[in-house]
């Protein structure tokens, strides 16, 4: 397991911590997965990869998605 992979047990402490959304941006967009995103700003974190440069080959998916929601999770004091 790589170091920023969420294991099922970490998961069940901080997903309850998370806010949860109920309204999106744009409806027509589906919200990327909380544990996906998590994992990969624990990839930004442990690599210090520029968000801009996330690997698209691993799945990571968006870069600046992932800083937008990590914005969001910090306004909401997580």
């Amino acid at each position: 397991m790589a170091r920023w992979e969420v294991s099922d047990e970490l998961w069940a402490v901080i997903e309850p911590l998370l806010p949860k959304q109920e309204r999106f941006r744009h409806p027509g967009c589906k919200r990327i997965d909380d544990r996906k995103t998590l994992q990969r700003v624990l990839f930004v974190l442990y690599t210090g990869v520029q968000w801009e440069f996330l690997p698209q080959e691993l799945g990571f998916g968006s870069g600046p998605t992932c800083w937008r929601r990590l914005a969001e999770w910090q306004r909401a004091g997580v």
